[in-house]
């Protein structure tokens, strides 16, 4: 059970511990404002936590709430950081210096600093390098607590998946993007019909070019009317519904790199290409089907005769023997030897470094020389690739993601409101 003391009694301790030259001052910032299960929260803590909060209200602008509000605001943070850093110990997570270092560098980075200049940054805001560190380290360690239990509380079954798929929301975020090139050779809109036969022709002249290999953004430059003329005419990335309606369903017929008839409206003539695609359309992967013979080292079995069994077996398939009967009788990778060796169609990444890199390199139909890898010696020969299209499993993923993302956040606060409901909390003031 929770007790709460007043919100005056929060205010005047808070405030004597910031009171320059306070007597007491010291005493109070060593008092231990509250118990939270097996830990507890001192004075300190809740005046730094205090400050910070106080200065980011002032940075960023806004109407700092009374001090009291602040105050049991910041005490609740406290008690919930706590809490989960009780969970974070218990569970074992260490977050390393390296990971801490790559945190405030981009940190830094994204503030346009340096570290050094970043640490100047922090101590004109009154806080330590140290500080800093400790308070990102805390927050990486809550983080993963979070991800660790509230991801354990979210199911999202395939019903609720496929109706994501098909409603607008969800088409919307897994539709391709189309980065699209734009020329518009513009005509007056009382121009005769010389002018616009003239203006006609030199659209065609100009996507004759372009399609001849002209640079579209240099050209672009030179005669383009419309509003991205400086920048090459390059409209950026865009969804399919934010595609000027004029070419929208041409783009989107449109292949990679192509430029396409000029299209004529009320301005003129429009010229586009399609500078690139990107989205689960374009997601075609090149599969692999192998198939090998693996020679383990063993506690009887040295690497050396390892290497020798696997080069008497390439001897004896360069003779003529079936490569499957062999695999068969001497692999020693039990997923595939009774198959004969057979590993399936694999994806890039699938396999490890060295297998892969043979993989790659050989031909079908070729037995590659023994080679080794982290499991021992092999031999594989190549029966076929194909280029798959992953276009559906990637939407999926795409939508799983965004429905983990949705769920995570409102999870996230049933998660910590059932953990503070659950937790022993005592403010000792």
């Amino acid at each position: 059970m929770a007790l709460f003391p007043s919100k005056r009694a929060l205010a005047l301790v808070f405030g004597a511990a910031l009171l320059p030259g306070f007597v007491q001052a010291q005493q109070q910032l060593d008092r231990i404002v509250a118990i939270v299960n097996d830990d507890v929260i001192t004075a300190t803590e809740l005046v730094s936590r205090m400050r910070f909060v106080e200065r980011q209200l002032e940075s960023s602008g806004m109407a700092t709430p009374p001090r009291d509000v602040i105050i049991n605001q910041v005490m609740e943070r406290l008690v919930l950081d706590s809490l989960q850093m009780q969970m974070g110990r218990r569970a074992g997570v260490r977050i390393s210096e390296e990971e801490i270092t790559r945190a405030i560098t981009a940190i830094a980075g994204q503030n346009g600093l340096e570290i050094d200049g970043f640490q100047a940054l922090l101590a004109q805001d009154g806080m330590t390098y140290r500080e800093f560190r400790e308070q990102i380290r805390q927050e990486m360690i809550i983080a993963r607590v979070q991800q660790n239990r509230v991801n354990d509380r979210i199911y999202i079954s395939p019903q609720e998946l496929e109706n994501f798929l098909e409603s607008p929301v969800g088409r919307a975020a897994t539709e391709d993007e189309f980065r699209v090139g734009h020329i518009l050779l513009a005509v007056a809109s009382d121009a005769t019909a010389e002018a616009m036969a003239e203006a006609e022709s030199k659209a065609q002249s100009l996507v004759a070019e372009l399609r001849a290999g002209a640079d579209f953004s240099q050209a672009a430059v030179a005669n383009s009317a419309g509003q991205r003329a400086l920048e090459g005419g390059d409209l950026g990335w865009r969804k399919p519904g934010q595609l000027p309606s004029l070419f929208a369903e041409e783009v989107l017929k449109g292949d990679l790199g192509e430029v396409l008839d000029p299209i004529r409206s009320a301005s003129g003539f429009h010229i586009v290409k399609v500078l690139d695609k990107r989205g689960a359309s374009q997601q075609r992967v090149q599969q692999t089907l192998a198939r090998h013979i693996l020679v383990r080292p063993t506690e009887i079995r040295s690497d050396d005769e390892a290497e020798m069994i696997i080069r008497d077996l390439h001897e004896r398939l360069q003779g003529g023997e079936d490569f499957a009967q062999l695999a068969r009788d001497f692999s020693d990778d039990p997923g595939s030897a009774l198959s004969g060796g057979d590993l399936g169609w694999s994806m890039p990444g699938q396999m490890v470094p060295a297998f892969e890199a043979v993989m790659d390199a050989s031909d079908p139909n070729v037995v590659s020389e023994p080679f080794r890898s982290q499991f021992g010696w092999h031999i594989l020969e190549v029966l076929d690739r194909r280029e798959q299209d992953m276009s559906e499993e990637v939407k999926q993923r795409q939508a799983m993601r965004i429905l983990r993302d949705r769920r995570f956040d409102e999870e996230l606060e049933a998660w910590l409101t059932e953990i503070r409901e659950e937790a022993y909390v005592e403010l000792k003031i």
